[in-house]
Order: C-alpha cells, then structure tokens, then sequence
C-alpha cells in the first residue's frame, strides 16, 4: 500500500461535490459576465495604478513594457492550463482542488498553503495601494487625514521603524463585510466598479495617446529603452526579467475566477470564458499603458504610489487626474473582495477535505457564504496591510502565484497522462508543450525574484507542513475512507 500522503481525491467524488445543492452549499449566483468582470476586477488594480511605474523606476526603466510581455506569456500558458481544470472540475478551489485530484494530498496541500499566501499577502498589498491613493485624494480636495502612527523597537539587533495603516485595516473590514453579504452582492459590486476602472484606463490610454501624437510624439524618454546592467535584477535584461516577476502581479487576479467556480450557473461552458476573456483584454491595456506612462515621464520619477495620475498630470489634463484618482480607488477596492473572496473559497475547500479546522466551511444559513472563514481572513489580511511594507508584500504574492502556476500546469500534464477520457469541455493545446512551457516561464520568473523573498517562501512552506503533518494527516476525508 502507498504512502497516504499521496492519495489523490477521486475525480468522481468531485464531481459528486460539484452537482451538491442545499442550504449547506454555495449559491450558484454568476453568469459568464459575472466571471469575466470578476477576472477584470482583480486583474486591474494595483499592478495598473501602483505596480507599474515603481517596478520602472526600480528595475526594468522603459523596457517594463517587456516585463509585462514576459509576464503576459507566462500567464497565457497557466491559462489555458487553468481553464481545462475549471471546466473538467468545477469547483471551489482552484488550484488546490486541482493539485488534489492531480499530484496527491501533499502536494494539494503545499498547493492551497501557497495560495492562502498569494490571496492574503494579495489583498494586503492593494489595500495598502488603496491607503496611499485614498490619502492623495483627501489632500487633493483639502482634506489630508492624520498621518498613521509609528513605533521604533529593535529585533535581533537591528532598528525596526513600523507604521501602523489603519486606513487599510478598515477597507479590508468593509471589504469583508460586503462578502459575507453574499457573493451575487460582491459580484454585482465588482461589475459595477469593472466598468468605472476600464473606463478610467481607456481614457488615460486615449488621453495620453491624442497629447503624444499632437506633440509629435514627445517627449520621448524611452531612450535609452533598456538602461545599463547595475546589479543583480536592476535594469539590464535581468532587470526585465526581475520586473516581469514583480509585475507577475498585476496577473494574479484571473486564477482567483477558478474559485468561484462552484458559484457559476454553467461553469463548464463559462470558466474557461471567464479566466481567458479577461486576461487577454487586461494584458492589452498593461502593455499600452506602461508603454504610454514610460513616453510621458522619466521611468525615475515614477517611483510613487500613483505613478498613472503622474502620467496624466503630464497631459495638462486636471479633471482627468481626479476621474483617474477616483479610478484606481474603486478599482483596488475591486481587487481586494475577489482576492478575499478567492482566499475564503480556498479555506472552504480545504476545510471540507478534513484538511483545516472545521469552522473554515461554516456556511450561513441566510447568505449561503462561508462567513466564519471571510471573517478570520479579512482580520487576518487587515493586519498584514496594517503592518507589513508595501515591496514585501508585492513580491510575496509574485511568488506565491507562480508556484501555484507550475503545479497546475504539472497537474494537467498528469492529468492526460493518468485520465485520458475525462470529459473535457475546454482543452489545453498541444499537451505537454504548452504546460512545460509554463512551468519554465514561471519558474524562471521565481528564480528572478530576491533571495530573501524565495527565503520566505521556504520559511511558509515549512509553516504550512508543520500544520499538515499535525493536524491535516489525522482529519483527512480521504485518509478516514480509506480505512
């Protein structure tokens, strides 16, 4: 008999737990435009409004353009890995569930640890995005808020200076509010702010194109395009590539629509629709935009937290830096409820496998959410964006993604190999390259990120085991059938 730990969850189980219906299950609530905007929703916010200008200025220069390219193929490829696992197994998820059915218990573990970290540090690091924004726009209209409180101490010998941002502890809280609500709320509010945020994209894109052509395109600072080498990741060609890992992030958000799919009504037909729709439309307008931005301004001062609202200052167009400012508010508002949402789902799944503790799968019995779990993680999330850096953050969920990424393309690959005549309503093409090349592409952009953020990875990975080998082995649902 083999290991337990790399007992895999039965595909006809899945499939069973797809079809359950009930007070005690999700509310199957979202259509395919639901999806899609839930994919834009996430997508476009921080990697847009925040991520962009100081991934330039730190360590790509005009040349992020090629970091979102990078960036855009290595997505491409996880998509339609993702989109053939979201339409084969429609369930709460995600790459966990997919890993589950795939690779075995272990890795399915390590796999749905690892998205709890791109989910949480995610939604930390846009709410910290939304605080700086927020704050810019109060100044703006004469109203600046009271500076956040801040403590020094020393940690192991060396000064520790904190500030306390208690502007993102509170938009996580109401962001966490609205999911406990419901999710047919928190998608209609998604769709409603997609439609604002795209607007306010397009208009810097129209904006910023109409000034450059009236001028005769200038001014130009893309010269030069790529900036000299000056250390390891900063600028040169591993700068692109260190800028394609950081900007990575601005991606995350189309695998948090795998997550809902036990809340579509036809999620065989519209997740694949859903997760590639939206990643092809946003990849688009990174590319114009970041292309856009580093004409306007030099890629060195765009080291701010609003680096598109300095784009379009640069316009001589005042009216159109609030509607941008108004933008981005509204839409890293957006980014923060799917990325909760995505992490209170993966809770929910982990915790029906007998893998977490048990109040992670309460479901209300009036909204049909898993409100105990959106609750502990919304408090969760809060204090890490009340605390933890903004570059941190950013590059922990980088890492975090592509991990995720390299499983599930690994977990198709398996998939063909080990059920050859599943049902398969959208296909991943030309099986294993497509895989193998996203396993590359994203472990290389791994491999780009610092030392000390691959560190922490291993620190919460062996976090993440520690759990699993004292709890998760002894309540496992397929362990117990087993027996």
């Amino acid at each position: 008999m083999g290991n337990p730990i790399w007992d895999k969850k039965p595909i006809e189980m899945l499939m069973r737990e797809s079809t359950e219906e009930g007070e005690n299950t999700l509310k199957r609530a979202l259509g395919p435009l639901n999806l899609v905007t839930l994919g834009i929703g996430a997508i476009i916010g921080a990697g847009i409004f925040v991520i962009t200008g100081q991934a330039a200025a730190q360590f790509a220069g005009p040349a992020i353009i090629l970091s979102f390219v990078l960036a855009g193929i290595a997505c491409a490829f996880a998509g339609l890995c993702y989109a053939e696992f979201a339409s084969m197994i429609p369930i709460a998820g995600s790459a966990y569930t997919y890993s589950y059915a795939t690779l075995g218990e272990l890795v399915a573990w390590i796999i749905g640890w690892d998205l709890i970290l791109e989910y949480a540090f995610g939604a930390a690091t846009v709410a910290v995005g939304w605080s700086g924004h927020f704050r810019a726009f109060l100044k703006d209209l004469g109203m600046a808020m009271p500076g956040m409180p801040t403590s020094d101490f020393t940690l192991l010998g060396n000064p520790v200076h904190l500030q306390y941002d208690y502007v993102g502890f509170l938009i996580i809280m109401f962001v966490t509010t609205i999911l406990v609500i419901g999710i047919k709320e928190s998608a209609n509010f998604t769709t409603a702010i997609v439609i604002l945020k795209v607007a306010v994209v397009c208009m810097f894109i129209a904006l910023a194109g109409a000034f450059l052509a009236s001028h005769g395109w200038k001014p130009n600072y893309w010269h030069p395009f790529i900036p000299a080498n000056t250390g390891r990741g900063v600028f040169g060609w591993s700068g692109i590539m260190h800028g394609a890992g950081v900007v990575f992030f601005a991606y995350i958000g189309f695998d948090a629509v795998s997550t809902a799919a036990q809340e579509a009504k036809n999620p065989k037909r519209d997740m694949p629709l859903g997760i590639l729709l939206s990643l092809v439309i946003c990849t688009v307008l990174y590319i114009l935009v970041a292309g856009l931005l580093t004409h306007l301004v030099p890629y060195t001062q765009l080291n701010v937290p609003d680096p598109v609202v300095v784009g379009i200052r640069a316009t001589g167009h005042p009216w159109a830096t609030f509607l941008v400012e108004i933008g981005a508010i509204a839409g890293l508002a957006s980014v923060m409820l799917v990325m909760l949402l995505g992490q209170s789902r993966v809770f929910f799944s982990m915790s029906r496998d007998g893998l977490l503790w048990p109040w992670a799968s309460k479901i209300h019995h009036r909204f049909r959410t898993p409100y105990v779990s959106s609750i502990v993680v919304g408090v969760f999330v809060a204090i890490l964006a009340t605390l933890v850096p903004l570059h941190v953050l950013d590059e922990m969920t980088s890492v975090g993604t592509l991990l995720a990424f390299v499983l599930v393309s690994a977990g198709v690959w398996v998939m063909r190999r080990t059920h050859p005549d599943l049902q398969r309503p959208f296909k991943t093409p030309l099986v294993p390259l497509v895989p193998i090349l996203s396993i590359l592409f994203s472990g290389s952009l791994i491999i780009s990120l610092s030392y000390l953020t691959q560190l922490r990875l291993l620190v919460w990975l062996v976090i993440g085991l520690f759990i699993y080998f004292t709890y998760s082995v002894k309540h496992s649902r397929i362990r117990k059938a087993a027996k």
